[in-house]
């Protein structure tokens, strides 16, 4: 349990007073302060567990890319052993950056500026002129490696903290872990990276991106709308008129204390569709074969059995998560999309927002699909998720065009003053029978999934450092 503090902002105004849980609001400052900013590099990305790539990015000995913890930018090595390692890509000596580069391979990692060299692990080589010691002789060579960061790898993704004796990556995680395995553990060899990740900048708070990905649903219905209008999402009436797509709001979201969110979303109406059956009378293993799981091939549905727990298959066949994210600032899609010839295909994609200052991030998108899935179904993984998410994807094009905004209202002498809602409360509570643990509700989207982002958000910024 963290220690709660009370730091105050230079206006004398609290920490915990930006954030009004008698009311669900939260004070629209919050996307703009640059005094808030620096904090949270400090209490969020300099404490949590951070999303940093996935290790198919980095297969052979020596692979490298360079990526950012918050404010820090770090290198993110595989060594000879294979194992992976995070270090803050900053030389001990004089403050340069050690790697200049977004990636590569090499087993030394030199500094330009006076030549320091560090192994794929951080630990510190020497310098030029080895008998001269310009390393000097006040510190030993193993006091003069590059940082490094604690480091787990779940399902292939890489993630790293600097809180070394902090809570395990299990224990962040929490009750959200029994959904997340449905996603990134589902198949005996895991998920790959196709390709690179696309990356470019929104001039917006990382928090208007990060508070969204903790399972907003109703912006769906309105934002995307398109999608009911000339997508393939909803069936048309008999007039030949867009179907409503409020039945897509309906389903069941998972909050997490920890700020962790999950939409799990009804397939049912997808099922009945492809079988011209009722899913209520099919087994699991009839649901499978009509439907396979998002990014999946029909050849593959086999492994679930060996790695999912019969309760995970339940959910996975009946409402499985689609959208949500892991706090603070990842976004996952494993969306299934219908197709114009009636059959349905996967997408599968994380979104990270990476601050880059208080009215700025950076989107970085990855693809990913299955390392056992046919080449043909990779590529058509691809083409439609970059169409649809990639930075250039129809999607992401109406997200992305709302941040700018609020962010700007933020900076507002009267705009800053004004709150943000979260006042849509579930009433239901857990489906019956449903087999996975956490808060969970059912019904048509609200607001508690991003409500208990903020929450957390709030404990890590009022507790001690």
């Amino acid at each position: 349990m963290l220690t709660q503090t009370s730091p105050m902002l230079a206006d004398g105004t609290k920490i915990t007073d930006l954030v009004m849980p008698a009311t669900r609001e939260v004070q629209m400052r919050v996307l703009s302060d640059p005094e808030i900013y620096d904090l949270e590099m400090e209490r969020i990305f300099g404490k949590i567990w951070n999303f940093l790539g996935h290790e198919s990015e980095i297969p052979d000995p020596g692979d490298f890319v360079v990526r950012d913890m918050g404010s820090d930018q770090v290198i993110i090595s595989r060594d000879k052993a294979g194992e992976v390692h995070v270090m803050l890509n900053v030389c001990p000596h004089r403050g340069m950056r050690v790697s200049v580069l977004d990636g590569g391979n090499t087993q030394i990692h030199k500094c330009i500026y006076h030549g320091w060299a560090f192994r794929p692990n951080g630990d510190f080589i020497g310098a030029p002129v080895e008998k001269e010691c310009m390393h000097g002789k006040m510190m030993c060579k193993e006091e003069l490696g590059l940082k490094k960061a604690r480091v787990t790898l779940y399902g292939g993704l890489i993630f790293a903290t600097w809180n070394i004796e902090g809570p395990s990556f299990e224990e962040f995680l929490g009750d959200a872990k029994w959904y997340y395995d449905i996603l990134f553990k589902r198949s005996d060899r895991g998920l790959e990276v196709l390709g690179p990740p696309q990356r470019f900048v929104v001039r917006a708070n990382w928090k208007a991106a990060g508070e969204q990905s903790a399972a907003d649903g109703f912006h769906t219905l309105t934002l995307h709308r398109w999608l009911g209008e000339v997508g393939n999402y909803a069936k048309k009436n008999d007039d030949g008129t867009s179907a409503d797509l409020s039945p897509e709001m309906y389903g069941v979201e998972i909050s997490s204390p920890h700020g962790h969110a999950l939409r799990c979303i009804d397939l049912a109406r997808k099922i009945s569709r492809l079988t011209g059956l009722d899913p209520k009378e099919l087994s699991v293993q009839q649901k499978l074969d009509a439907l396979p799981p998002a990014g999946m091939h029909k050849d593959m549905v086999e492994q679930l059995a060996r790695n999912l727990s019969p309760e995970q298959l339940q959910v996975l066949t009946t409402m499985p998560p689609q959208v949500g994210g892991i706090f603070p600032n990842v976004l996952f899609g494993f969306v299934y999309i219908p197709q114009p010839d009636g059959s349905v295909l996967g997408s599968l994609t994380l979104h990270a927002y990476v601050p880059r200052g208080p009215d700025k991030l950076e989107f970085v998108n990855w693809i990913l699909a299955e390392k056992d899935a046919p080449q043909e179904l990779r590529e058509r993984i691809l083409k439609q998720t970059i169409q649809l998410f990639g930075t250039s994807g129809m999607v992401e094009q109406d997200d992305s065009d709302t941040w700018p905004h609020m962010t700007l209202s933020a900076k507002g002498a009267m705009g800053k003053k004004q709150t943000l809602k979260y006042q849509a409360v579930y009433e239901t509570g857990a489906p019956e029978g449903w087999p996975g643990p956490g808060m969970v509700n059912e019904g048509f989207t609200k607001d508690d999934t991003q409500w208990h982002w903020w929450m957390y958000w709030r404990e890590l910024m009022t507790s001690e450092v």
